[in-house]
């Protein structure tokens, strides 16, 4: 669920409050608005700490935070951030709980019925005491120092000035202590938000009822792996003798298909094997099943976005070796791709042991999460690591056949497994839910479905008869991982084997991890839990649904991490990791489901050009903002006769000197980019939305443009029928040609009659929006409040600079305008320089502060659009040269 619909809801849900709320602006902008901001300077008394604890804020409000204890530095930690970012910290822990309704009040129902259904909070709670002991120790030293705030401030109106607005809706709202398994909890919505392959499988399965397999597989066409190359070549990594061979060791471990081998031949190969050994799985195509898919639609559109997740999201990262820069040692830079917000998803911070020690060993400085303790992107005295989202395919739906509280397996009925829920609603009232789960996991297809509320008897869904079906998740990120042990063991690691050693704990979500070290080495490792699957799909993709009544389609344990891709030192002296495909083959069984590469190349072609990269060519190229895929699709759109139609001739003349390019600003390329982007929105919309359903409309991201640049060799396809003209079989040239049409006259209705005149920044721009307070249907004047922008942004999809936009969105509004709206982007930037620490760059989304109308609240957001960094002093010595705010927190007792 995005941003928009979260707010949406939230915005019905308190439609009492508005009336209230513009009548008490003004008040607030007076009264309200100063009160929670933190104290900076000082001395302030925590209770818990042992020892002094100095927090240096610079002139962007970033901490570096100094102590003699590593209970004291994460105590601090916790206090800190929640000064600046409480609100942010608690909405968390109330949507990844399943309580959003006891913050918003009935707005929040549908969010928790579906989390309380996968059980995020639960999940938590039982990891917990499987965690390493210092971790639950710094875990709960956090805790303390969250809660030494909370009783500080003692009143939700001096944390944040969105419990002054919310509370005229939930006037009895308290705020409970934080616990570590608030902390946890955040870890499954970020590894819900970066799973992959789910939306995919579950689109194939409802496709599947009314197009061709074949038609089917022309949407996911496979890897380039002739033009895009992937993380590791063959010489940069060999899999060992047992995930090579496919010996009796590993017999059940699937293997990704050669690059010379077709997704679609494998699928349909693997899919037809199995329907003539079970002819029973053509049920899966029965309405009944088709009704279950799209009650799992719905269910998963209820999750609200957290971290930011959807088709064309991804990062960059790369790494450069000594040899080819020009500082002598490593060069690393990161930006990864998430949802747009206001606060940003990343608060940064630098933690310090005053003396280094086995008993206090952080010295680290980078990005975290407001509510996790520890750094998760950034670097210490002498490792740095970045993430690219892998996107391995860790999970799968599995269709049940569902009778009363039982459920088929192996031609037996075994009982579902059954528990209650109670959900507090805010301003009164409790709703209660059952959540029934299979042995592959929770029945998410009747997560909203209201006869599965306890107190109805019997608890059986409306759908269900004998014979009828449910659908099952079974994901990775609602079983038990150490992912917290890895954190902090990344954030103390001081070589690539002890990099590797904590990677191996890091679970979910799976991340590229990209290294470097002052000592000169680069390397690469894959980490995460990886299922193996088997039967049928061994081999092939785990894209499809499974049928959950035949054991022999479980899955068979998980990818040993000794068998993950991993580099160091690669002989090409350079790693890029863009979410492209790992390796091109002999790699165990992550996805078929890569990004298709067109990023990951444009920064491997720009390395190359580079015989000594210096560290203004790595912030440079985060900033490029060239398309990889536009000369596919101009060339097809040159070749189009507008003979006559002069009108449109003039627009298509842009894109005849274009150097495809995104920029802002007049220019010609900026002229050329805006209509290139509305030709590409009316073209997807004309060969691809007229059959899809309309959730499942295409969004143009990298998946899209490889699907289109495969059609255009196929003129035939059956694609290029615009089926709502009824009797009239467009073709290919047809298609291109209304394309071109209908995009000339959209941007005269939005830009005017000059095409010389249009902007893409005009269209192509960014307002950070709250996720609670931000939304359409919340009053203009409570808006202002928290939003800021627009902001006219460059770059876009599937660019290195990716400012990505959704071109499924506005197809119903008089202008597609709506659709160039950026809605995903680069989080923050940074560049490390491993020949002086000191000498490292950065930058955030917004600011580090949560609190609207603070100096820090989106202070950092001019230089981001801009692709500008700024200083990122790591040494005490070069912290304190740096200047800023110095507070002292010193121990003291509880109140």
């Amino acid at each position: 669920m995005s941003r928009a619909i979260l707010a949406r809801r939230i915005a019905i849900a308190v439609a009492a409050l508005l009336v209230v709320v513009l009548g008490i602006v003004a008040v607030l902008a007076v009264t309200w608005v100063r009160r929670p901001f933190p104290v900076t300077e000082g001395e302030m008394k925590v209770p818990g700490l042992q020892g002094k604890v100095d927090v240096v804020r610079n002139d962007k409000g970033i901490p570096q935070i100094y102590a003699d204890s590593s209970d004291d530095l994460f105590r601090a930690q916790g206090f800190v951030q929640a000064q600046d970012r409480f609100f942010e910290m608690d909405l968390r822990r109330h949507i990844t709980s399943g309580r959003l309704s006891e913050l918003v009040g009935e707005g929040g129902l549908e969010t928790d019925r579906v989390i309380r259904t996968l059980g995020w909070r639960r999940v938590a709670e039982a990891e917990l005491p499987t965690l390493k002991p210092e971790t639950r120790r710094y875990l709960q030293a956090y805790s303390d120092g969250v809660n030494a705030y909370i009783h500080q401030q003692g009143t939700p109106s001096k944390m944040s000035l969105e419990y002054v607005v919310l509370g005229q809706k939930v006037p009895d709202y308290r705020v409970e202590d934080w616990t570590p398994a608030d902390s946890l909890a955040w870890l499954k919505a970020m590894a819900w938000d970066l799973r992959g392959d789910y939306s995919d499988e579950l689109m194939r399965a409802r496709l599947a009822g009314t197009m061709s397999l074949a038609q089917i597989n022309e949407l996911y066409p496979p890897y380039p792996y002739d033009t895009n190359k992937p993380i590791l070549s063959a010489q940069d990594w060999t899999p060992t003798t047992s995930n090579a061979t496919n010996g009796s060791a590993n017999s059940a471990l699937p293997f990704a298909a050669p690059a010379t081998t077709g997704k679609a031949a494998k699928v349909a190969e693997a899919v037809k094997d199995a329907k003539a050994t079970d002819p029973e799985l053509t049920a899966e195509r029965s309405p009944a099943a088709e009704q279950a898919y799209a009650a799992v639609s719905r269910a998963l559109r209820a999750v609200p976005v957290t971290v930011g997740r959807g088709d064309g999201i991804g990062s960059n990262s790369w790494v450069v070796g000594g040899s080819r820069t020009s500082t002598g040692k490593p060069l690393l830079a990161n930006d990864p791709h998430l949802g747009v917000s206001i606060p940003g998803i990343w608060y940064q911070v630098g933690l310090h042991c005053r003396s280094v020690s086995s008993s206090c060993p952080f010295d680290v400085a980078g990005y975290s999460f407001a509510g996790l303790p520890g750094v998760v992107i950034g670097h210490n005295q002498s490792i740095g690591w970045g993430f690219t989202n892998l996107g391995p395919d860790v999970s799968d739906f599995f269709l049940e056949q569902v009778r009363g509280n039982t459920y088929l397996r192996d031609g037996k009925q075994e009982p579902l497994t059954m528990r209650t829920e109670t959900i507090k609603i805010g301003g009164g009232g409790e709703q209660t839910i059952t959540v029934r789960s299979t042995a592959h996991g929770p029945l998410l297809s009747d997560a909203l479905d209201k006869v599965a509320e306890a107190g109805d008897s019997p608890l059986v869904n409306s759908r269900t008869s004998p014979g009828d079906y449910e659908v099952a998740l079974q994901w990775t990120g609602i079983e038990v991982n150490q992912t917290a042990d890895a954190i902090f063991g990344l954030n103390t690691a001081q070589n690539f084997q002890e990099f590797r050693a904590a990677a191996k704990d890091f679970a979910v979500p799976a991340q590229n991890l990209l290294y470097a070290d002052t000592a000169g080495n680069i390397g690469y490792q894959a980490p995460g839990s990886i299922p193996i699957r088997s039967r049928y799909m061994e081999g092939a993709p785990g894209f499809w649904i499974r049928p959950g009544w035949v054991s022999s389609w479980d899955w068979k344990g998980k990818v040993p991490f000794d068998e993950m891709p991993w580099s160091y030192n690669p002989p090409e002296g350079f790693i890029v990791a863009a979410n492209q495909a790992v390796t091109e083959s002999g790699s165990p069984f992550l996805t078929t489901e890569w990004d298709y590469g067109f990023r990951s190349q444009r920064i491997r072609s720009l390395l190359e050009k580079n015989t000594k990269v210096t560290p203004a060519t790595m912030s440079q190229i985060q900033g490029d903002v060239r398309s990889q895929f536009a000369p596919t699709l101009v060339k097809a759109l040159l070749k189009v006769d507008l003979s006559g139609d002069d009108f449109t001739k003039q627009a298509q003349d842009l894109l005849r000197k274009w150097d495809y390019t995104m920029p802002v600003g007049a220019s010609d390329a900026g002229a050329a980019a805006a209509y290139y982007n509305a030709v590409w929105s009316s073209l997807l919309d004309l060969t691809f939305d007229d059959e899809l359903p309309k959730d499942l409309r295409a969004d143009g991201g990298d998946q899209w443009m490889q699907a289109m640049t495969q059609l255009l060799t196929k003129p035939r396809s059956a694609w290029w029928d615009d089926k709502r003209t009824a009797g009239v079989a467009e073709g290919q040239s047809e298609i291109l040609r209304k394309a071109l049409v209908d995009a000339r006259l959209d941007l005269t209705r939005e830009l005017g009659k000059d095409p010389s005149d249009w902007q893409w920044g005009e269209l192509h721009t960014l307002t950070l929006q709250h996720q609670v307070l931000g939304g359409d249907d919340v009053p203009g004047v409570v808006r202002a409040l928290f939003n800021r922008g627009p902001i006219e942004l460059p770059g876009g999809s599937a660019i290195v600079n990716a400012n990505g936009w959704d071109a499924s969105q506005g197809l119903d509004d008089a202008s597609r305008s709506k659709a160039f709206k950026v809605d995903w982007a680069p989080s923050m930037r940074m560049v490390l320089d491993f020949s002086d620490l000191d000498r490292s760059r950065w930058v955030n989304q917004t600011g580090n502060s949560g609190h609207a109308f603070s100096d820090h609240y989106n202070d950092q957001s001019e230089a981001w659009a801009k692709n500008e960094l700024y200083d990122w002093p790591f040494s005490r010595k070069a912290v304190d040269a740096a200047g800023g705010d110095e507070l002292v927190l010193v121990p003291g007792t509880t109140s």
